[in-house]
């Protein structure tokens, strides 16, 4: 597999080599080490979720506060999705940017993002199915929301109709009114974060 860094710091777009024969295919969706390597830390999985969403459905931003965290691994496991990664981290470099990949279950792709980066997709086929890995378990309180439809962030979703959302992220607040109130993390306290994780694995 090739695990490339994406267009946002902390992202990496996963491609793995697949391997056809008469049965259909098999392919590895991801190695921890060779991923920890990348990333710097070892990712551990506390939780694995899984969503299923008809045509037209957005589902995000969303990411969680840090403290405590939570980096995700996302793969479209069955039919097809825009993946969206945000940088939510106040003081980044790349904030308020994002980068897109386009997931199907016939290709294999996976995001890796990390804790204070936020996450979307549009699902392009109805059925479509995401697989989420992530790093800790689901904490109450802790989600951060925002508007996938926010102007000033701009994400293309090129919409053939109009977006199936929760009542929640249809509700979400802007980017910008986000940062106002307090919800994001800064870039320092997220490379904090990460320095943290990293001493944490090498001592065990």
């Amino acid at each position: 597999m090739q695990i490339t860094p994406m267009e946002i710091p902390n992202a990496f777009r996963i491609t793995p080599d697949r391997y056809p024969d008469r049965r259909g295919t098999f392919h590895e969706a991801f190695r921890s080490g060779d991923l920890s390597e990348v990333i710097g830390y070892e990712f551990l999985v506390g939780q694995a979720n899984y969503s299923v969403s008809q045509k037209n459905t957005v589902r995000g931003i969303h990411s969680t506060m840090i403290p405590p965290g939570q980096a995700k691994l996302v793969t479209c496991v069955r039919g097809e999705v825009l993946d969206v990664v945000v940088d939510l981290r106040i003081g980044s470099p790349t904030y308020g940017q994002f980068d897109t990949t386009r997931q199907s279950g016939e290709s294999g792709i996976a995001v890796y993002l990390a804790d204070g980066l936020g996450h979307a997709f549009l699902a392009l086929t109805d059925d479509a199915c995401m697989n989420y890995l992530c790093s800790e378990t689901y904490v109450p309180g802790t989600m951060t929301e925002i508007n996938a439809l926010d102007p000033g962030i701009g994400i293309p979703w090129h919409l053939t109709g109009p977006p199936i959302m929760s009542d929640k992220d249809a509700a979400a607040p802007s980017l910008a009114e986000a940062a106002e109130k307090g919800m994001l993390p800064t870039y320092e306290e997220c490379l904090e974060h990460y320095a943290a994780l990293r001493s944490a694995s090498r001592a065990a």
